[in-house]
Formats: C-alpha cells, structure tokens, sequence
C-alpha cells in the first residue's frame, strides 16, 4: 500500500480530523470508541504508524509466497520485457550438457594438421622488406623477457595475435558504411580470425596463470600495438597484412619449439583443458601437446588468410572485389 493510500485511509477513518485542527478543538472529539478522548496528535501518530506497519507485513508476506514458488522450480529462467529470453539447454553429440556460454557447440571445428607449416613469404619490396624486419626485432625483447616458459609466451602472444583482426573487421566496417558497398566477407574473416586468436587465449589462461607484472605488460603491449597497428592499416592495409602474415609466422616457430619441449619431457604434458577438447572437438583424452598442435595449425592458417590479403592488394585490387575465404582455419 503507498504512503498517498495509507494517508487517505487515515483521514477517513479519523472522521475528517485535520491534521492541523487547534488542539483545543480536536480535544472535543471522541476519536477512540467509547467516547475516550486522547492527546491530539498523537492518536494520528499512531495511526500512521499502524497502517505503515499493516503496509510492511503485507509486503513481506507476498515476498515470502514468491519466494516459496520460486524455490519449488529447479531453475529460475529471467524473461525479459523485450522478447529476449534464454535459449534451450545445450547437449553435445553425446548427450551431456554443454557448459560454455562464450561459444556454441555448432561453432567448433576440427583442425586441419595437415596444412604445410614451412610456407615463407620472401619479401621483395621495400614495404615487405620493413614489415619482415619489422617482426623480426619484435622477437628479441620477446625471447629475453620470456625465454623458454612458453606457456606465458603463448599467451602474451595471443593477446597481440587477437588484435589486427578487430582493427581490420572494424575499419572495414566503417568503409563499407561509408561506401554504401559490400567488403566481400573480409569483414566477417577476420573478425573470426580476431575470435579464434581470443579462444587461444582462453585456452592457454587455463595452462598458463599470469604473474601481475605480465597482466601488467599486456595492458602496456596492447594499448601501444593496437595504436600502431590501427594507423598502419589507415597508411596502408597491404603494409599492415603483411605484417600479420610475418607475426603468424613467428607465431608458428615458437609453438613449434614449444611442441619440442613437450616431447623432450622439458615441459610436462598435461591434460588439456575442457575448453580447449570442447572447441576443437578433442579426445577425451587429449594432453596439452594436442592442444599446441591445432593452435599452429590455426597460426598458419591465419598466416595464409593475411599473405593473400596483401597479394590481393599489390596486385591494384580491393579485398571486396576477392571472396573472402570465410571459416579457411
């Protein structure tokens, strides 16, 4: 009941008292049955109190019964005034329930091993050339700060890899809208190519728990190469496709000294994480050297999609007028 109700009630069942009638009137008026006079004021006082207090209960009581329905139902589903509402659960092939909201299970692939992990852009033009020289100097500090704990350098790397796909779906984007034109799927591939480097993260999160000071870099890392990488693709997008071409390259050497050390015993070979056996559809079974495997093999997956993208664009093409090779890892 609202305080504007409780006080109407109030005034009708005081006969008409006003709250600001003189005392000496007030005092002449039997509000108490049997004619019993009582202090002004104070009967009014109490009258608020009391209805407050039927208010309270009241309240309570209907709080308490939802909350008794609401404990006999097994899950609680929030239905939106807007017509968005929770889906179904989610099983995997087998039957059991799938526990990942951050992907769905017709989002998972198998990845394909069998891609040749050796292909070496040669640069031949200047731009190549920086580009190449560009990366290479980015490995040295790398190799310093990290050595040979791979596990944190996996993941320092992938917090980089996740990048240029973002910058380059999201300005895409924005000239398609400017252009009132199509981009050829490019959009839409390398924001995939953004979203299977973040999984990679994911996965090596569970492997790997970074120290303060790596949280620490990565903000600093980020912050300067997403910059860096978002002016290089205004300048000049061929320029900055090839630059992640040479970045998955390194990206494919240092996974592969890292499947060395998991076969030299250098590095324990543990279970992969359920994340991990859920995305690339994994054994059971699977250990943490199958997991570095499919990650080079989406590395040299990603090294593909960025070479032919700065082909396309050497040889006087835009990427709209070439398909994009959408879902290629």
């Amino acid at each position: 009941m609202s305080s504007r109700m409780a006080g109407s009630a109030l005034l009708r069942h005081v006969g008409g008292v006003r709250l600001f009638t003189s005392p000496a009137v007030a005092a002449t008026r039997p509000l108490l049955a049997g004619g019993e006079a009582v202090v002004p004021g104070v009967w009014v006082r109490l009258r608020l109190l009391s209805t407050s207090s039927v208010a309270a209960r009241e309240e309570e009581a209907a709080k308490a019964d939802a909350s008794k329905a609401g404990g006999e139902k097994k899950e609680v589903v929030a239905n939106s005034y807007w017509g968005i509402e929770q889906s179904k659960k989610l099983v995997r092939e087998d039957g059991t329930e799938w526990k990942w909201s951050c992907f769905r299970p017709w989002e998972t692939y198998t990845a394909d091993t069998s891609i040749d992990l050796t292909k070496h852009h040669v640069p031949k033009t200047l731009l190549d050339k920086i580009a190449y020289w560009t990366v290479k100097s980015l490995r040295f500090p790398t190799d310093i700060f990290f050595q040979r704990r791979y596990g944190c350098r996996a993941m320092m790397l992938e917090t980089v890899a996740a990048v240029p796909g973002m910058v380059g779906g999201m300005l895409l984007h924005l000239r398609s809208l400017r252009r009132f034109e199509q981009s050829g799927g490019w959009i839409r591939a390398l924001l995939e190519e953004a979203e299977n480097e973040r999984m990679h993260l994911m996965t090596f999160m569970e492997v790997a728990k970074p120290r303060w000071y790596e949280r620490a870099l990565v903000i600093s890392v980020q912050g300067v190469f997403f910059n860096a990488y978002f002016l290089g693709y205004l300048l000049s997008p061929k320029f900055a496709h090839r630059v992640v071409g040479y970045l998955e390259e390194e990206a494919i050497h240092s996974y592969t000294e890292f499947l060395r050390d998991l076969e030299a015993g250098k590095i324990e070979n543990v279970a992969a994480p359920s994340i991990a056996i859920d995305y690339w559809r994994l054994p059971a079974d699977a250990t943490l050297k199958d997991v570095v495997t499919v990650v080079r093999a989406d590395e040299a997956h990603h090294r593909d999609v960025n070479h032919f993208a700065s082909d396309i664009q050497y040889q006087g093409m835009d990427l709209k007028q070439t398909p994009a090779p959408i879902g290629y890892h």
